[in-house]
């Protein structure tokens, strides 16, 4: 206990650690190390409490309460402040004492940790001379490999909360297909494969998600499978033949809504009664949901657009422009002139303009006439180049087969680095004559 207090003093403050899996790094550290551990702490040497925040309290209630002085908690308070500000701390979560007792059997309090998350953490140390740390870390975890399979009878959020899977997964997956399968246009019968590391603490407790290691979703009869690979420096989803998932504009300016309106010349107008054209597709969504940029561009339009309310326009290569109208306003740095890469922030949804509710109305024009939104051709960012094939179809084989089967755990790729292709897979290097 003396030597962890003396190891905590040496500095008045210690910085956030990196939270990552931490597995065993070698016997000879594990031998060494304190057998009953709890937050990095020898519970054996103390005496442990532990407690919820109540509403409306404050943790210089809390330290008050064992013992810490209005002295310390200030200084404790200011030491805080680029770490983890104590008026932070929220009703509901957790945080346990470590108390010593002295020689009269004296309470003293030597560290406080407060959860900040499920799996993150923040420690207090109260040391000799009223000094004070203070450090985040997080709890170890484990992973687990896991491949699972639905059916989708509404969305693919329903059929992730039918299934009891993680939610991160539809916002994965969603990430990750967000070229190539159209969400709004899902039927009753799509369905989805995904290989995932989940993370678990205690071996018990479900903390998220890892790494996508590969998926198939169908949807029409149409298999659309995700590899990951890198390239280029950079980790992708890719798909069978070595396309790239990637294309030139998003399927979507926003997540999280339905299609309430689509590209007609024929729909009769909500307000004015009358039949009119409508030349884009309206996405009805919660107020204040993003809106983000379908391809690269500049905004050559930022105003109030008449009927359309706060409106934004953007010109993209190809003679394509894209329109956003009804926005409640616009993301921080948007203005005439300024060039926006697919997927930014652009604004948020409202009811602005001649609207009956909060959605978007979203437009596309090419060499100025309107076009369908969800008919837009997109072409594919780069594929896998010829030096990268090999090492691709190794992988991807692998995938395939997971996805599509059973295989031995060392048939597994668990690493996308240092790939050892077998000889059959390695590329052939001509000979010097």
């Amino acid at each position: 206990m003396k030597n962890l207090k003396i190891a905590f003093c040496a500095l008045l403050l210690v910085g956030a650690t990196a939270c990552g899996h931490r597995a065993a790094e070698n016997e000879a550290s594990e031998a060494e190390a304190p057998e009953n551990l709890l937050y990095g702490i020898n519970v054996d040497n103390y005496r442990t409490e532990t407690g919820e925040v109540g509403s409306g309290e404050t943790m210089g209630g809390i330290l008050n309460r064992f013992g810490v002085s209005a002295l310390v908690v200030d200084r404790l308070d200011k030491a805080s402040k680029e770490i983890f500000p104590l008026r932070n701390i929220r009703a509901g979560h957790k945080y346990t004492a470590f108390i010593h007792e002295d020689s009269l059997y004296a309470p003293h309090l030597d560290w406080l940790v407060y959860e900040t998350s499920v799996t993150d953490y923040v420690v207090f140390g109260f040391h000799d001379n009223d000094s004070v740390s203070i450090h985040k870390d997080c709890k170890e975890y484990t992973l687990r490999r896991t491949k699972k399979s639905a059916v989708i009878n509404s969305s693919l959020w329903g059929a992730i909360m039918e299934q009891e899977l993680p939610y991160a997964l539809a916002a994965e997956l969603e990430e990750i297909y967000q070229w190539t399968v159209d969400f709004f246009g899902i039927q009753k019968g799509d369905s989805f494969t995904v290989i995932y590391d989940e993370r678990f603490i205690d071996d018990s407790v479900s903390v998220g998600i890892g790494r996508i290691w590969g998926a198939k979703f169908t949807q029409s009869g149409k298999e659309f499978y995700a590899i990951p690979f890198r390239q280029d420096g950079k980790i992708q989803y890719w798909e069978a033949d070595g396309g790239s998932l990637r294309k030139q504009m998003l399927k979507a300016p926003l997540k999280y809504s339905r299609i309430s309106s689509r590209f007609t010349y024929a729909r009769k107008h909500p307000i004015y009664k009358v039949y009119r054209p409508h030349t884009g597709v309206d996405y009805a969504a919660p107020k204040g949901t993003p809106v983000h940029a379908v391809a690269d561009g500049v905004v050559i339009f930022k105003g109030w657009g008449g009927g359309g309310g706060n409106t934004l326009k953007i010109k993209h290569p190809g003679n394509l422009q894209t329109g956003y109208l009804h926005l409640s306003g616009y993301a921080k740095g948007i203005s005439k002139g300024t060039r926006v890469s697919q997927g930014r922030l652009i604004g948020y949804v409202r009811s602005t303009g001649a609207s009956t509710g909060p959605h978007l109305d979203c437009r596309v024009w090419k060499n100025g006439t309107p076009i369908d939104p969800l008919k837009i051709p997109s072409e594919p960012a780069e594929p896998i180049s010829k030096e990268n094939r090999a090492g691709f179809e190794f992988v991807r084989d692998r995938i395939m087969a997971e996805l599509n089967g059973d295989v031995k755990p060392e048939e597994r790729i668990t690493q996308l680095d240092s790939l050892v292709l077998p000889d059959a897979a390695a590329p052939e290097v001509e000979s010097e004559k």
